[in-house]
């Protein structure tokens, strides 16, 4: 798959900050990218140079096979994790405002909008001042307004932060549409249940520099290591130089669970091991997580780095 964007040694310094050290990604055309990193690692500085709002100080960002120019920002659509609508005007006018920014015409513009509100049911808020609707309301407004002029690359940074879980499935689904529909997306969220359920690729910065990327199957088959949740009834005592017990908690009723790994062998052998001892309920492979992959991967770059919350930042 080509990449619709390209960003090549990219590099930026804020005075004695180094926000982004020969970073380099590849956003395949068609995909939803997942750009993640701890705060402060360098994602917003990309973010920024790619919609040029700053430029790099090396480096080339191309798009579609040419460097990344003026003439490219009417293919781009950017909703940031700060929103920036007008609190005093009305919807309906502000859409249509944003629109002719984007260089589409007042027709066109009229008809697009048209589309989105009904899309979303929110004809009734053409009339209404921003300021007179609720967070999660702004932030319908605020995609609208970002993907208006059917953008070719959407950046959504923090997209569901304020949307109850309706909503906020209401905006995933939207956004696996456009995809469908050949839209590409780079998708920055702390939700990492998100990233395992919509990203096709991932890359992590970390400290200014990328540490990891790929296509999130590759990624997470990378990390496997032959561990395995058990559960089951019985007294289980491994002892046994191939099977290491990483986990072990005991339930009500003489059940238990372990998560043990495979030193050597295969699955079927800890699974004959554990029959001869136990009654087995459940057998099944510890894949990690996106969330898990993250946190051990910046903790490997970052040694003293802390999760701010149950799923990482990104």
């Amino acid at each position: 798959m080509k990449p619709i964007l390209q960003a090549i040694d990219v590099r930026k310094q804020y005075a004695n900050h180094t926000a982004l050290d020969g970073v380099s990604i590849d956003i395949p055309e068609g995909s939803i990218f997942g750009l993640l990193g701890p705060n402060g690692a360098g994602k917003t500085s990309l973010i920024r140079i790619i919609t040029q709002i700053t430029g790099a100080d090396s480096g080339q960002i191309m798009f579609r096979g040419e460097k990344l120019n003026p003439s490219h920002i009417g293919q781009i659509g950017y909703l940031p994790e700060e929103r920036g609508l007008y609190k005093k005007m009305k919807v309906g006018e502000q859409l249509l405002y944003l629109s002719q920014l984007k260089g589409i015409s007042k027709a066109d513009a009229t008809q697009k909008i048209k589309y989105w509100l009904d899309r979303f049911d929110i004809k009734s808020w053409v009339d209404k001042n921003v300021e007179d609707l609720s967070k999660g309301m702004q932030q319908k407004v605020q995609f609208v307004a970002t993907v208006v002029h059917d953008p070719k690359l959407l950046i959504l940074d923090e997209p569901f932060s304020g949307f109850d879980p309706i909503n906020a499935n209401l905006l995933k689904d939207e956004i696996l549409a456009m995809r469908q529909q050949g839209t590409s997306i780079i998708f920055s969220t702390h939700r990492m249940e998100s990233v395992e359920e919509m990203c096709d690729h991932i890359a992590l910065i970390n400290r200014s520099k990328k540490v990891l990327d790929g296509k999130v199957s590759d990624v997470k088959n990378g990390y496997r290591d032959q561990t395995f949740e058990v559960e089951g009834k019985g007294h289980l005592i491994v002892m046994h130089p191939d099977f290491e017990v990483i986990e072990h908690k005991e339930r009500e009723n003489g059940h238990f669970y372990d998560r043990i790994r495979i030193v050597h062998g295969t699955p079927n052998d800890l699974l004959r091991y554990l029959i001869g001892s136990v009654e087995v309920h459940a057998f099944r492979e510890k894949v990690p997580t996106i969330n898990e992959i993250f946190i051990r991967r910046v903790r490997e770059t970052h040694p003293d780095y802390v999760p701010e919350t149950d799923s990482v930042t990104a």
